[in-house]
């Protein structure tokens, strides 16, 4: 016999199911409906808390309405005429025939601490989500005229969020969540950051004496371990004051065993002698990309912690914490490098080519020299 597909069948299956929290809400709400002098047993929540529209409405309807007599209660439905009444208001598909079943699926109205409790931790989790989502969401927003000061207010907005929840659920020391951290993002646009650091390594190399005025750049800002490797050799040498140029920069890399990964020494002298502008403006570039890009994976981190709902609140408290100071130790460095140290004022560089204010015109200048 041949199946007949049903119009709407697969849409049916498609539904997920309730997570837990759904019927931790079902609980609570019932145990309301059924004494709503239990409310006074609720802290912690409001109507944001829950889920879903339904609920919330239904919550709503029970804080702000007047709690019946006890005696008059369990006697009639009145009082919860009223609620549904004033539930509907805000979610109309609310029956009561819902009313019904959330009184018949509380096991125990005398734990309703509890399952505020459980509400509320579930909201936390959500919060931490939204503010997290928020973050990464903002890195990429191109359209922002001050990214780095945008992406750290939200960092703030999204610390904020954990202290209220360290506030509601104080952390345990020790106590990681439970979820793998992801790892770092990739750069959004690695050519246009592979061709700055260039710039910057030769630039330094040509003008080592403002290799001191860019100590808060760190290897680690750069993309490329060969690039990293190079800024501690000119770091290296220019705090041994020994003498900086290409030929010395490059025996410092064989020393290091830079060369081991098989970049050809032909090609890093010629990267190191075409300097542009100045060391301190592409080493800030470099580090508004490490700003950004860390960050990012301080959001993907207390996302995946967030998303995971067996990570609990004072777990989501102390990964979180972690993952934002990250966000602290740049953010210092970032300050250093555009308040304490006044920017200073470029110079022409030891070549034919003209000092480029970006990457674009540095790219066209090189293609010009090869050209004559």
């Amino acid at each position: 016999m041949s199946y007949t597909h049903e119009p709407g069948e697969d849409d049916l299956d498609a539904i997920a199911p309730p997570q837990p929290v759904f019927h931790v809400e079902q609980a609570l709400l019932g145990a309301l409906l059924l004494d709503p002098h239990r409310l006074g047993d609720v802290s912690g929540i409001a109507a944001d808390s829950f889920s879903t529209v339904a609920h919330a409405a239904l919550y709503t309807a029970i804080t702000t309405l007047p709690r019946p007599d006890p005696a008059e209660h369990a006697k009639n439905t009145k009082w919860l005429d009223r609620v549904l009444a004033a539930g509907r208001e805000q979610a109309c598909g609310l029956t009561a025939s819902y009313l019904h079943t959330l009184v018949q699926v509380c096991p125990s109205p005398s734990h309703t601490p509890s399952y505020a409790r459980m509400v509320e931790a579930e909201h936390a989790r959500r919060r931490l989500l939204t503010a997290a989502e928020r973050l990464i969401h903002t890195v990429h927003d191109v359209s922002l005229p001050h990214p780095v000061q945008t992406v750290l207010a939200e960092a703030d907005a999204l610390a904020a969020v954990v202290d209220d929840i360290a506030n509601r659920f104080p952390p345990r020391a020790g106590v990681l969540p439970r979820t793998t951290a992801p790892p770092p993002p990739a750069a959004p646009d690695p050519a246009e950051a592979v061709e700055e650091e260039q710039i910057l390594l030769a630039t330094a190399t040509a003008y080592p004496s403002d290799i001191e005025a860019v100590r808060w750049l760190l290897p680690d800002d750069l993309t490329l371990p060969l690039h990293a490797g190079l800024w501690q050799c000119l770091n290296g040498l220019a705090r041994r004051q020994e003498p900086v140029d290409p030929v010395t920069v490059l025996w410092e890399a064989q020393q290091r065993g830079l060369l081991d990964d098989g970049s050809e020494p032909g090609e890093v002298l010629r990267m190191l002698a075409e300097p542009a502008g100045s060391a301190e403006h592409w080493g800030e570039r470099a580090l508004q990309r490490s700003l950004l890009a860390t960050a990012e994976h301080t959001g993907r981190r207390i996302e995946a912690y967030a998303v995971d709902p067996g990570n609990a609140p004072f777990q989501l408290v102390v990964g979180a914490r972690r993952a934002l100071a990250d966000i602290a130790a740049v953010r210092t460095r970032w300050q250093h490098a555009t308040g304490a140290t006044p920017p200073q004022q470029r110079r022409p560089a030891p070549t034919t080519r003209a000092s480029p204010p970006t990457t674009t015109a540095a790219h066209a200048a090189r293609s010009t020299r090869a050209t004559r």
